[in-house]
């Protein structure tokens, strides 16, 4: 769980792991990040989590994420707010070729420049942060997707595919393909305070009921599917046989 400060999102924020907490739902344990804020940076808790080791590459990638298109408990909706499932590992230098990114990133009330919700999907070359230029590839749905979504992006030496509830959302160029191992990575947090400025306190909630990485297989939604029915069938809450990148 995250606690060092620093981007992306809100300057002067915080990084608050005690924000991350878990409960019981349908007899699944579900994983919930809380971000907030009063208007000001200082007042603004981002929440991350994220592997401890950066040893996952080519395979299939997959988790149940529900987001939120609004505040809970009322208060001032608008914020731009991006809640996310991805996998990197780190920018070594600008532009750097080895650099790797994949992302699931949902935006409730829109940002970098779309005026409301977008799910985007996006595969990373590579990117220079000042002055800011992207070598990227994004695949993008500008509806609501508030709720529960199973979210699935499989690697292997020819594209890097994206699935939103078992359908297949984007296919991206070979270009993309990760030189080097990465983590895997859920996050919440505030693009900027533009969204809304009202200083009331309001909390968004982006929760998560599990996460599964298969190591060197494409797997389809329904394969997926069935390995985590396995999983609960019998019982097993935690399992780690990918060996150290």
């Amino acid at each position: 769980m995250r606690s060092n400060s620093g981007g992306p999102g809100v300057p002067g924020a915080t990084w608050a792991p005690e924000n991350i907490t878990f409960a019981s739902a349908g007899g699944n344990s579900i994983m919930n990040l809380e971000t907030s804020t009063a208007g000001t940076g200082a007042s603004t808790e981002h929440t991350e989590l994220l592997t401890k080791s950066m040893k996952f590459k080519n395979g299939t990638y997959a988790a149940r994420v529900r987001f939120s298109d609004v505040p809970k408990a009322g208060g001032p909706d608008g914020d731009r707010l991006v809640q996310t499932f991805f996998a990197l590992n780190d920018l070594t230098a600008p532009m750097a070729d080895d650099y790797a990114e994949y992302d699931f990133e949902y935006l409730p009330n829109g940002g970098w420049g779309e005026p409301s919700n977008i799910l985007y999907t996006t595969s990373w070359e590579t990117y220079r942060p000042d002055p800011w230029e992207a070598v990227n590839q994004h695949t993008e749905s500008r509806v609501s997707h508030a709720g529960w979504h199973d979210l699935v992006f499989t690697i292997d030496n020819t594209s890097i595919k994206y699935y939103l509830d078992g359908q297949l959302f984007g296919t991206h160029d070979a270009r993309y393909l990760p030189e080097r191992p990465m983590g895997i990575y859920f996050n919440q947090w505030l693009i900027d305070l533009a969204g809304q400025t009202s200083t009331t306190p309001r909390a968004y909630d982006q929760q998560v009921d599990y996460v599964l990485h298969v190591k060197d297989q494409v797997l389809s939604p329904a394969q997926v599917s069935a390995k985590l029915a396995a999983y609960r069938t019998a019982g097993t809450t935690f399992q780690d046989t990918v060996p150290a990148g």
